[in-house]
């Protein structure tokens, strides 16, 4: 009963399949329905503003969001599931929602959300870096891209605002040829974000759909991982 506990509770700190279908949802409307619509299904998994997005930003934006996200939805419980079982992924999970909720840099939650934001970021120190070897390594598997995936993190993770983000999405710029980041708009304010990778500046729908592939792949090897710590341990 207690391994079957403690799985159950381990599943609702995952989100593999969640953030695969919000992310595919962006990729059929730019498809199918068209830009408004999918400026409407990336508006729920970016905090960026979505209105003025063209066909690209509203790519780009859905492919940041899955490279970001395979750290806080996979690799991140993975890793304190593997250090403390259950409980301690979700105690990552509070701290991470207690960040998405709050921890934002204006002036509504500018003090008040400072403490969940710092506490994120010691979270995610590890599990971020972390990312970095199963992206390049499902990157190899998928299209022989593991070496610029890992080249472009050391490169380029750094140029992030945030601590930890640039490492996923580096990562996933090298492996899927694409350039990522660069300037959006907050809450109302224009933030110069760095450029992060060389390759393409267009991203595409088809460039969502091959996001998602690496990160459904990334996060199989994350939890091959994820067991061989707990073996060790």
């Amino acid at each position: 009963m207690g391994w079957a506990l403690e799985v159950a509770l381990l599943a609702t700190c995952l989100s593999v399949s969640s953030l695969a279908e919000a992310a595919r949802a962006v990729e059929q409307a730019l498809r199918g329905p068209g830009l408004e619509a999918a400026r409407r299904a990336v508006a729920l998994i970016v905090g960026r503003e979505t209105a003025a997005l063209d066909p690209a930003g509203v790519s780009r934006a859905a492919v940041e969001s899955v490279a970001e996200n395979l750290v806080d939805g996979v690799v991140a419980p993975l890793f304190f599931a593997a250090l403390g079982g259950a409980p301690a992924a979700l105690a990552y999970k509070m701290v991470n929602t207690l960040d998405s909720m709050v921890g934002y840099r204006n002036a509504r939650y500018g003090e008040f959300g400072w403490a969940s934001a710092r506490l994120d970021d010691a979270a995610n120190l590890l599990p971020a870096r972390l990312a970095v070897p199963c992206i390049s390594a499902a990157a190899g598997l998928l299209a022989g891209r593991g070496g610029p995936a890992w080249r472009m993190a050391r490169r380029d993770a750094r140029r992030h605002l945030s601590p930890n983000s640039g490492f996923p999405e580096a990562a996933v710029a090298g492996a899927l040829g694409l350039r990522l980041g660069g300037p959006n708009i907050y809450h109302g304010d224009l933030v110069p974000k760095p450029w992060i990778g060389d390759g393409r500046g267009e991203a595409g729908p088809r460039d969502i759909r091959r996001a998602c592939d690496l990160m459904v792949l990334a996060a199989l090897v994350a939890l091959a991982g994820s067991v061989g710590l707990t073996a060790l341990i």
